[in-house]
């Protein structure tokens, strides 16, 4: 994959993006959030939109206070993980802010003031519903191009897809969902932004297709456990790596258990025009 990197940002400072959209990357990095969440400033007239307010972080907190001097007029929220969520309900105590997000909220103890569904309006965007890396995940698209994906599409690295919340047929149709549009941008959750998204999307559909096809070809040989998939198919050295890799394969037996390409035979997946193993 062609993924894109970008030297470790400015931290505490809203860094410009385009006219009228800056980003704080908050200080939470790791394997899985590469430097850290984009929490994105939005200007508008009636005050500033913010996008993803990020970890549960006293720190970035005042950070996105100092950005916007507290002129917060709404929270949109792309999914409801914690690396995105966490600030949600200080950043709205704060400011008074309302909260946007998917009307059915995979945090059982999160509820937005107004509920989204696919279609809907909000500051002149669109909420696309892209379920796959969660259940409740929306992209924001605005009219010119320009598409917040958050963790759908990220142009540092692929999405994990991990079971249950994670439904790798739901991504593999959300990517297919993306696919026909003529974006010219994406700002994803993670990393920095992607230009030209749409040879990038089909790349993303692509390589999990192929990885698909891959784990069909194993099992058809033999069956196999999720772990010696990973070992096969895989080259994670790093153990974090190596256990986002198998929520990632069984997802993918999940989806192919579905279509009728595989049974789940105690600890071992075979493919179902394989011999049975007893």
């Amino acid at each position: 994959m062609p993924f894109l990197t970008e030297p470790d940002p400015e931290r505490r400072v809203a860094l410009p993006v385009i006219p009228g959209i800056s980003r704080i990357v908050a200080n939470n990095p790791s394997l899985m959030t590469y430097h850290g969440t984009n929490t994105y400033l939005i200007q508008a007239d009636e005050g500033f939109i913010v996008l993803d307010p990020g970890p549960d972080d006293e720190g970035h907190l005042d950070d996105i206070m100092a950005a916007t001097q507290g002129q917060v007029s709404s929270i949109l929220l792309s999914h409801t993980h914690s690396d995105h969520l966490g600030a949600t309900a200080a950043l709205r105590t704060r400011t008074g802010a309302t909260t946007y997000a998917f009307h059915l909220s995979a945090d059982p103890a999160f509820s937005p003031d107004v509920l989204l569904r696919d279609g809907d309006t909000v500051a002149g965007m669109t909420a696309i519903h892209t379920p796959g890396h969660a259940s409740d995940h929306l992209c924001f698209a605005r009219p010119d191009g320009l598409v917040f994906s958050a963790d759908h599409v990220m142009s540092w690295s692929s999405s994990i897809v991990s079971p249950p919340g994670g439904d790798m047929a739901a991504y593999v149709a959300s990517l297919r969902l993306m696919l026909p549009r003529d974006d010219y941008l994406y700002l994803p959750g993670h990393g920095p932004p992607l230009p030209n998204p749409r040879p990038y999307v089909e790349e993303l559909l692509n390589h999990r297709i192929k990885r698909e096809e891959a784990i069909l070809h194993a099992l058809r040989m033999e069956p196999h456990t999720t772990w010696n998939l990973v070992d096969r198919l895989y080259s994670k050295s790093h153990l974090w790596l190596k256990r986002a890799a198998e929520r990632n394969v069984v997802a993918h037996l999940l989806k192919m258990q579905m279509e009728g390409l595989v049974v789940q035979e105690g600890d071992c997946w075979r493919a179902r025009d394989s011999f049975s193993s007893q």
